[in-house]
């Protein structure tokens, strides 16, 4: 009997498989603390025997600026592949941040750092979300994008939080460019 793959025993391919699942368990598992609130799915194409294609809405608050939360919606791929996390999503996400209680800084950052930031395959593209400040209209902006190892994607997706007073109490509103640097 002939091996599709010649030069490779059962037991070298069953410790090549072992192999590959000790990289991505222990990323998924650290994922998971960082995970963002699912707030809802909806079905978008209707697969009859394996999972549908899906747009999933998450909200998630900004770790380094209280006051501030985002909510994104990604599309998430059914079918078998989809199912174990073998497909590569796509890069159509949408971004909506808003203020929703007094901001408050929690240290200085750089411009463009990292928010979050989620896989969207198994292995070469990840979803980012970065944060900036408009220093001379005193807000914040934020911007999604996905970018592979080799060649990322021009789609993207901005929002913008004007740091306002919340409520009578917030009379001193912080200025963001005194927390970034170029």
């Amino acid at each position: 009997m002939s091996s599709r793959f010649p030069g490779l025993s059962g037991i070298r391919l069953k410790g090549l498989a072992l192999f590959l699942l000790a990289l991505v368990v222990p990323v998924a598992s650290a994922q998971a603390a960082d995970e963002p609130d699912l707030i809802f799915r909806r079905s978008t194409v209707f697969k009859w025997v394996s999972p549908n294609d899906k747009l999933a809405t998450y909200g998630l608050d900004d770790p380094e600026v209280e006051g501030v939360a985002c909510h994104f919606t990604v599309p998430e791929k059914g079918g078998f592949k989809g199912w174990l996390g073998l497909a590569e999503e796509v890069s159509d996400i949408s971004l909506a941040c808003r203020q929703v209680g007094p901001i408050k800084f929690k240290d200085k950052m750089e411009q463009g750092d990292d928010m979050f930031r989620r896989r969207r395959s198994l292995f070469f593209k990840k979803m980012q979300i970065v944060r900036g400040c408009d220093a001379k209209r005193n807000v914040l902006v934020y911007m999604v994008y996905s970018d592979k190892l080799i060649e990322g994607s021009p789609k993207n997706s901005t929002s913008t939080v004007p740091i306002m007073p919340w409520g009578p109490a917030d009379a001193n509103v912080q200025k963001c460019g005194e927390f970034f640097t170029q």
